[in-house]
């Protein structure tokens, strides 16, 4: 009888370690994959929808483009806001590192600059960096986060605060405001999107912002630049300069891929978990189930 138990423990954990393998194997691969702005610490961060994005997928790299912790939030309002979700991303971090023995880079920005002291620094496959060059079938693509290319945040740090509540406030208001949609049925709005889509000082901001990175990268003799810091993904180019936006986890959850080939493109989440359609919800479904 023993005999026959240890033999089923056994049969067990085989089939539950094969399972895991599958699972692997499931999750759509990407040669690169950019997240930035996530603002671990606060209560805006959709750590939930990453954190399933993450699960879905694996890559050879993954770069952290800046702002993952939010460490102005947690000066000024302490951990009270750190939940379970957001320890839970790190290990889903881990897990790639040794599933899919994927590389980790992270970009120190604006508000994780508590890092900024210990840069350059390298643990296993995880460096942390405040920029560097990304290089992939035969381009190079200069990485930062861009709050150095952003007057405001660079230089006028107290402005930058200022903005930083007013936001902070916007996204409290659009969260009643999606409750409400949920309720009647409607899909999520973003209001400071549209906001920054709108009002010409935004966009005019945003037009600056890019320009000024693309020539920036012209003159480190690059093929193209990867960034974050402005909440608003973007894959286009500046004359023969490629311009990459991740966007961000708080409002528009999108992400940047490159495929094999070296070709880039913008993933949101809303498209793949939200559309019931979409072969991609039915592969996470999978692998969720296997989970």
């Amino acid at each position: 009888m023993s005999f026959l138990l240890h033999h089923i423990v056994i049969v067990f954990i085989y089939f539950c370690l094969d399972q895991k393998e599958k699972t692997m194997q499931l999750r759509k691969h990407y040669r690169t994959i950019v997240l930035s702005d996530i603002h671990l610490g606060t209560s805006h961060s959709k750590v939930d929808e990453v954190n399933q994005f993450l699960k879905s997928v694996n890559c050879d790299r993954l770069i952290l483009n800046g702002d993952i912790i939010d460490g102005w939030h947690i000066r000024k309002n302490g951990s009270r806001k750190w939940q379970s979700a957001h320890t839970l991303f790190f290990k889903i971090l881990m897990k790639l590192m040794e599933k899919c023995n994927t590389e980790i880079i992270y970009v120190a920005g604006n508000h994780d600059d508590f890092l900024d002291a210990l840069v350059p620094l390298q643990l296993g496959n995880i460096t942390v960096v405040k920029d560097f060059v990304h290089e992939s079938q035969g381009k190079r693509y200069f990485v930062t986060h861009g709050d150095v290319f952003d007057r405001v945040t660079s230089q006028m740090k107290w402005l930058a605060n200022l903005g930083d509540t007013g936001y902070t406030f916007l996204l409290w208001f659009n969260g009643w405001y999606n409750r409400y949609r949920r309720a009647m049925g409607k899909p999520y709005y973003s209001l400071s999107q549209r906001i920054k889509q709108k009002v010409k000082t935004a966009v005019s901001y945003i037009s600056d912002f890019e320009q000024t990175l693309a020539e920036f990268a012209q003159s480190k003799k690059c093929d193209g630049v990867i960034c974050g810091h402005i909440h608003h993904p973007e894959n286009t180019y500046y004359g023969k300069i490629h311009y990459l936006n991740s966007g961000d986890w708080v409002e528009t959850m999108s992400a940047l891929a490159e495929d094999e080939d070296g070709n880039w493109s913008i993933l949101y989440y809303g498209e793949a978990f939200q559309n019931p359609e979409s072969e991609d919800i039915q592969e996470v479904t999978k692998i969720n189930a296997a989970v």
